[in-house]
């Protein structure tokens, strides 16, 4: 029996392969590789359709995060709070700007930033906030700031493309906000990609140097900056993609209906929950099921892929040893990684497909 994958980036390809194929031949006939018309193109259409004066593109997400901390001015001797539940590139942006980052404990319903914990965590040394939009949905940005008073807001907004809280997009939300273009995400690249996206002319124009070499023009370096430019090659694959992502977005939606029914008889499964506010895209579908570990190879045997964001809470990861931090310090976390488990998401997934996913996830949940 075909497999079904956890995510099927062939399907996107086959509805942009044409558009992409002829922007390469244009960038290649032209030797035009770094910077230039479309990487200019696709950062004013990404800026427009997430609601920002300003996009910033950057070679990766974790890149665009360190850069963001940097344009606020943020480095050594600063804390910066970041939610436990998440990839540890939250984390390890901080670390690269010379911060140190204060990890929080996660809502135990939909696995985002607490802000109670984050009220609980403050003190004199955090410089800024770093809620994540995690799985497809925003954190609650507007309690967060309401708890951290004048501290920026720095939005992860990597696995979030497109959602909306209270009617705003994310990347909007927040004093600025970072992203990736990983190829898995809601909208990805055919590699790595980023960008920091903000209002700030200020900001804009801090990161567009840092990204050059600290530089505005050519051999004029004022400040230390980093090789970190957004690849034309990629700008054109983004721009190709960013007429779909609504659409994408729209089909991620409805695959999520579908699965909400399909999973609503099996009672041991917990299916996600939706912050009131927001619009979901659903970067990934997560469940919370028991003896997950057994569960997940019984779906891998049977064809069904399936995955775990994320195993090994960041917490309790050796690359963040030195923070100090001890099992049993973020217990809705540690509980979410021994119990989480990612269904296959992606537009154009049919309800066949689906069906099959659940009816096997309905069998590896048996005796």
């Amino acid at each position: 029996m075909t497999k079904i994958p956890l995510v099927d980036l062939a399907r996107q390809h086959a509805q942009v392969a044409d558009e992409v194929a002829a922007g390469w031949a244009a960038v290649v006939e032209r030797s035009a590789y770094i910077l230039g018309a479309e990487v200019e193109r696709f950062e004013n259409d990404f800026s427009s359709f997430m609601g920002v004066r300003h996009c910033v593109g950057v070679a990766n997400g974790t890149d665009a995060l360190e850069m963001a901390l940097r344009g606020l001015g943020i480095g050594p001797g600063d804390e910066v709070i970041v939610p436990a539940n998440s990839f540890i590139a939250s984390a390890l942006g901080v670390f690269r700007a010379g911060a140190r980052p204060v990890l929080v404990d996660c809502d135990p319903a939909t696995y985002l930033l607490d802000p109670k914990e984050v009220e609980a965590r403050l003190t004199p040394r955090v410089r800024a906030v770093m809620p994540v939009h995690l799985f497809g949905q925003a954190a609650p940005v507007e309690l967060l700031a309401g708890v951290a008073g004048d501290l920026p807001i720095i939005e992860d907004g990597a696995q979030a493309q497109g959602a909306t809280r209270w009617g705003k997009p994310v990347g909007s939300l927040g004093t600025v906000a970072a992203t990736s273009f990983y190829p898995g995400k809601n909208i990805g690249a055919y590699g790595d990609g980023g960008a920091v996206l903000t209002d700030s002319d200020e900001m804009a124009t801090r990161v567009r140097a840092l990204r050059n070499w600290g530089s505005d023009r050519k051999y004029h370096h004022p400040v230390i900056g980093f090789n970190s430019r957004l690849d034309t090659l990629q700008a054109v694959v983004l721009t190709a993609k960013l007429r779909h992502l609504a659409d994408w977005n729209r089909q991620r939606g409805e695959a999520a209906n579908h699965y909400l029914e399909l999973l609503s008889p099996l009672e041991p499964v917990v299916p996600p929950s939706v912050l009131e506010g927001n619009q979901h895209v659903w970067h990934l579908f997560v469940v919370r099921v028991p003896n997950r570990d057994n569960v997940m190879a019984k779906m891998r045997a049977a064809g069904v892929e399936v995955g775990v964001h994320y195993p090994i809470p960041m917490h309790l990861q050796g690359a963040l040893a030195e923070l100090g931090y001890h099992r049993g310090e973020f217990p809705a976390t540690e509980a979410a990684a021994t119990e989480m488990l990612s269904l296959p998401m992606f537009p154009g997934i049919t309800l066949d497909e689906q069906e099959r996913v659940v009816a096997t996830l309905a069998a590896a949940l048996g005796p």
